[in-house]
């Protein structure tokens, strides 16, 4: 048995390259020898967003406060709530963050394959987001 305490693993900022607004990660667990998977908590303050991006194996979202919405390429944006738990299966382009007046925390589980787990695409322009529609 292995037991991480929470303060050693820092929070960190979500890098503006990667996300739009303020938004704070608080890694939960790594892969460790032949596991694959990975956790953290990810908190999104009011109008903060992921990028566009993809997951090789996939990714699921545990949203575990507040309120947010959630979207795959070509689908509609969702609204999710505390309790919700979404997934987006291995490639799927999609985004995530809070609503523009809701801040929303979830805990993000991604498998990494050869190493990655997450492949970087554009920025969700304003226009996108259901702030301006």
């Amino acid at each position: 048995m292995e037991i991480t305490t929470d303060h050693s693993r820092p929070s960190a900022e979500g890098p503006d390259e990667y996300f739009t607004g303020d938004v704070r990660i608080d890694p939960l667990f790594n892969p460790e020898g032949d596991a694959r998977a990975a956790a953290a908590s990810v908190t999104f303050e009011p109008g903060a967003r992921t990028a566009w991006h993809t997951h090789p194996l996939g990714q699921r979202l545990v949203v575990t406060s507040g309120c947010g919405f959630v979207q795959r390429e070509d689908g509609p944006i969702e609204e999710v709530r505390a309790g919700d738990v979404v997934w987006f299966p291995p490639s799927e382009k999609h985004w995530h963050g809070a609503m523009p007046d809701k801040a929303m925390s979830h805990i993000a589980i991604q498998e990494e394959l050869d190493g990655e787990a997450v492949t970087w695409l554009e920025q969700v322009s304003d226009d996108e987001y259901p702030e301006n529609e």
